[in-house]
């Protein structure tokens, strides 16, 4: 009976293997309405070595997202990238976001974005193509909080925009 156990457990070892060598592909947005500065303030989280795929297959771009060389072309190409990838509709008005910066938090990298002059919030849709390109099995998480009351959405290529009202 031990041998008959052991012979099961090695046949099923193989198999943790591939699970634990399968990469998760997600990106997280929080969109956060921020009174006192009567803004949107938005930060996406994008996996860098995604990140860089991506900015070498569309511009390609050669050097390592965290080596902090030619940092305003980077940040320019990341803008660019965001604004084609990412759109944002304030009470069924499509606003255009300004980039502020990024950073690099371990194998993440950061970026900081800003819609100014958006006094109340009724309703907020996004659409959020971002790595769809790269991925088919891309998942993009956003999070939104208006005032006290916080709500998600999880989209992904075949449903990529989402509407939330408040």
């Amino acid at each position: 009976m031990k041998r008959y156990k052991y012979l099961i457990l090695l046949s099923i070892l193989p198999l943790f293997s591939f699970v634990a060598a399968h990469k998760f592909y997600v990106s997280v947005t929080n969109i956060e309405h921020s009174t006192s500065a009567e803004a949107l303030q938005i930060t996406t989280r994008i996996f860098i070595d995604d990140f860089q795929e991506v900015m070498k297959m569309r511009y390609d771009l050669k050097e390592e997202l965290t080596a902090e060389k030619n940092t305003k072309e980077v940040e320019r190409l990341m803008q660019k990238y965001l604004q084609q990838k990412l759109k944002i509709w304030v009470d069924g008005e499509q606003k255009a976001f300004t980039f502020i910066g990024k950073k690099y938090e371990d194998d993440v990298t950061v970026c900081y974005l800003e819609i100014p002059n958006i006094k109340t919030v009724t309703s907020i849709t996004v659409e959020n193509d971002i790595l769809y390109d790269l991925e088919e099995d891309q998942q993009n998480l956003v999070h939104v909080k208006i005032g006290n009351q916080r709500k998600s959405l999880l989209l992904v290529k075949e449903n990529d925009k989402g509407l939330l009202n408040f």
